[in-house]
């Protein structure tokens, strides 16, 4: 007997694992993400009639809509059982028009985690597509549409050809932006940090001045009162202290310790986790709810008084933070607390014993201390030092998650006891300027800015860095010697020692793109990417969501005020946009020579654009910015490009900067020279690169055939081309023992090469 149910959900993963859980009546299916969407060209929303949008199926979904209408039309029931979010609601009301079905009648069911249990309490409780939620989605849609349509053909003309603008990633590359001028513009002032080692018994005694002198002169001062003083123990303070476990994750949270812990980045992160709940590992993985179900917290209880005792456990529920939280209604857990690994790989495990022992950590017993502190007075003094231990009494949800650090033990010592100085230590330190953002650290930041959404935080990181707006990296750091003064056995000495300043690890950095999109956005656009205005956006999408105001009236008053900036903004010069830097002028031409940015990038001009004569234009020397190069440097680039000298057979050899870096030329063939410098290198040097090259082309065909078609070593291999089509070569078969019937006859088979669709940055 035929299934007489249609279940369609977004992935094939998650259509494997729920077909395992509904009986044969059902069928399950995969729409493979979202089924209809606004077309990648032509605004295609009508702002004439309420911003109407318009939606297709693209060319890649067609056979799947087909598909699905046909096993549609032989059963009784089609079930859309998408996420339970805006994108998840969006996709159900989208198959119901793809496939001719109605919304108010088709039944939809949710569920937070892909198990037995949870299934079969979907399908006894459906319920129908939610428009609010639909509306919200789609007022983001239309929303950021408007945004990215009309506002990057701006940055086109101003700035740079081929940028994008986006209503939240402006926001994100404007944080980082300014994140680095505030480094850039940090004044770091010093003071001293007092320690001394006192023996009791001969064992030491580690304490501190509890706070740090000014300079170096009061610190010499503070030593020559004190030597020679008698020190002795003052007050002893002991009293109990405790450490809580953090609340379960969200999606903001799992991105940040999972970047901490495991190294992951923020769409790593997400993809492991999408993963882990398509197979029913764990609960859905973007919510900004902290909240846990009855049944999850029953057995998390269960498992810690059976594992660890009843000591050990302690019911915990926590408040979202967030009041309007709208994505799933739970937080990020774990299905089976039994199930103690799951995983395809390595690092989905990793991320499952993360998530495993953060849940089950929220449902433990505190961490209990104790603290104690020594007090040690100077006499005729008013300062005094203060050590600090700390003992673990009982572990609590350290047992399983955040691991407890080693126990400070004091020595024991009573009050009024006279202590013996072993040494005493005055370091300098200077302040330090906020920490770059890494990819964890910045979705903290839109999070308690109010800016995006579980869903938007990967995307929008992952665009920012593509787009060439910001680049992941790391900062080396730079010495900085620090003065000391050391007191010991009566005598004063004074000293220096080294630090490394700024190390930094997988940080985000501003391209120079980024700053002058930045500063652009910032002086027309200030409203649009304005930090509240972002947030006070997600909480009108929230209202949308929750039936309080129309979708339409948000994008209308939205709309009648960006527009009008559009049109203000064509009065922008580009020269005004270039953060033009002169330099100085040239010896020889008497042209100013500038750093700027110009329509492919950062740049050296010499000479002005208007005038009969055209500029020169020279690309910024490598390592350098439109900030740091030197007059000197630009010099040296218009010297390019430059004759180095002639192959053995007398073709001239030049040397340049491209897109791609340096680089010789020889007629028409261009070999890369990293990374030798194109002003310094030799003709020796070019001639052997040159040699090189032209064997590696020699090798490059291993057999050639009239009419153009070649069988050619590859980097994934052999393959036959005729330039148009191209034909893999089975690894049984010998590229040469090919001959030009047998390539040509491969060629006819062999699928026809996809078009390459250049995706242009709205």
């Amino acid at each position: 007997m035929a299934a007489q149910n249609l279940v369609i959900v977004e992935s094939p993963a998650k259509a494997k694992t729920i077909e395992k859980y509904l009986g044969k009546d059902f069928i399950v299916k995969s729409s493979f993400g979202h089924i209809r969407d606004l077309p990648s060209k032509g605004l295609s929303i009508d702002k004439d009639n309420n911003f109407e949008p318009t939606y297709e199926i693209p060319s890649d979904k067609k056979k799947v809509v087909s598909e699905l209408k046909k096993i549609a039309k032989t059963v009784n029931e089609v079930w859309l059982a998408s996420d339970e979010d805006r994108e998840g609601e969006a996709i159900a009301w989208h198959l119901c028009h793809a496939l001719g079905l109605k919304p108010e009648e088709t039944k939809r069911i949710v569920f937070h985690e892909i198990t037995k249990p949870a299934i079969e309490a979907a399908v006894k409780n459906p319920r129908t597509v939610d428009v609010h939620l639909v509306d919200a989605q789609q007022a983001r849609r239309v929303l950021d549409r408007l945004v990215g349509y009309e506002l990057s053909p701006v940055l086109w003309k101003k700035v740079q050809t081929g940028l994008s603008a986006g209503r939240v990633q402006s926001v994100a590359v404007r944080l980082i932006v300014e994140r680095e001028r505030e480094i850039e513009n940090f004044e770091a002032s010093s003071k001293y940090k007092v320690s001394a080692v006192f023996m009791v018994d001969g064992q030491p005694l580690k304490a501190e001045l509890p706070r740090s002198i000014a300079d170096f002169n009061d610190a010499k001062a503070f030593f020559e009162e004190i030597n020679g003083k008698t020190f002795s123990v003052s007050d002893l303070i002991t009293k109990p202290g405790k450490r809580n476990p953090s609340p379960p994750f969200t999606t903001s949270s799992l991105q940040q310790e999972a970047s901490t812990k495991l190294g992951y980045s923020v769409k790593q992160t997400m993809t492991l986790a999408q993963r882990l709940y398509e197979t029913g590992n764990i609960t859905y993985m973007r919510t900004d709810s902290t909240n846990l179900s009855e049944l999850s917290l029953e057995a998390a209880g269960k498992y810690i008084i059976g594992e660890f005792g009843a000591n050990y456990h302690n019911r915990r529920t926590f408040k979202t933070k967030n009041s309007s939280a709208q994505e799933a209604h739970e937080a990020i857990r774990p299905t089976d607390f039994n199930v103690l690994s799951a995983g395809d790989d390595e690092q989905q495990r990793k991320l499952y014993q993360l998530i495993w022992k953060r849940t089950l950590a929220t449902q433990m017993a505190s961490a209990e201390l104790q603290r104690s502190e020594i007090q040690i007075a100077i006499d005729n003094s008013d300062k005094f030092f203060v050590a600090k231990g700390e003992i673990m009494v009982f572990d609590g949800y350290l047992k399983v998650y955040g691991g407890g650090k080693d126990d400070t033990i004091l020595p024991k010592v009573t009050v009024g006891q006279v202590l013996d100085v072993d040494e005493i230590q005055a370091l300098q330190s200077f302040d330090k300027p906020a920490a770059r953002y890494s990819e964890a650290s910045l979705v903290r930041k839109l999070e308690e800015l109010g800016i995006g959404r579980p869903s938007t935080y990967a995307p929008t990181i992952s665009t920012i860095q593509s787009r060439g707006y910001i680049e992941k990296s790391d900062s080396e750091g730079v010495e900085r010697q620090l003065n000391t003064l050391i007191l010991k056995n009566g005598t004063i000495s004074e000293g220096t020692t080294t630090e490394t300043t700024g190390v930094e690890r997988a940080k985000l950095f501003p391209t120079h793109l980024a700053e002058i999109a930045t500063d652009f956005l910032v002086a027309h656009f200030s409203s649009i990417i304005n930090y509240d205005f972002t947030a006070k956006a997600e909480k009108e999408l929230d209202q949308v969501a929750d039936g309080n105001i129309k979708w339409q009236k948000l994008i209308g008053d939205f709309y009648k005020d960006f527009r009008p900036l559009i049109e203000k903004s064509a009065d922008v010069s580009r020269a005004e946009t270039s953060k033009a830097r002169e330099l100085g002028v040239d010896p020889t031409s008497g042209k100013m020579i500038v750093a700027r940015y110009g329509r492919f990038g950062a740049m050296l001009q010499k000479g002005e654009t208007e005038g009969e004569e055209k500029p020169a234009f020279a690309p910024l020397p490598e390592g350098t910015t439109l900030k740091t190069v030197t007059f000197e440097q630009a010099l040296e680039m218009f010297k390019l490009p430059r004759l180095v000298g002639t192959t053995p057979d007398g073709q001239a050899i030049k040397a340049n900067i491209g897109r791609f870096g340096p680089y010789i030329q020889v007629d028409k063939l261009y070999v890369s020279i990293k990374p030798l410098d194109p002003l310094t290198i030799a003709e020796a040097e070019a001639r052997d690169l040159y040699a090189q090259k032209l064997e590696k082309e020699a090798n490059k065909y291993i057999k050639q055939f009239d009419g153009g078609v070649s069988i050619v070593n590859g980097p994934y291999g052999p393959y036959i081309t005729d330039g148009k089509k191209n034909a893999r070569i089975p690894k049984s078969t010998d590229p040469n023992s090919i001959d030009e019937a047998m390539a040509r006859d491969m060629l006819d088979k062999a699928p026809a090469r996809k078009k390459r669709t250049v995706r242009r940055k709205k």
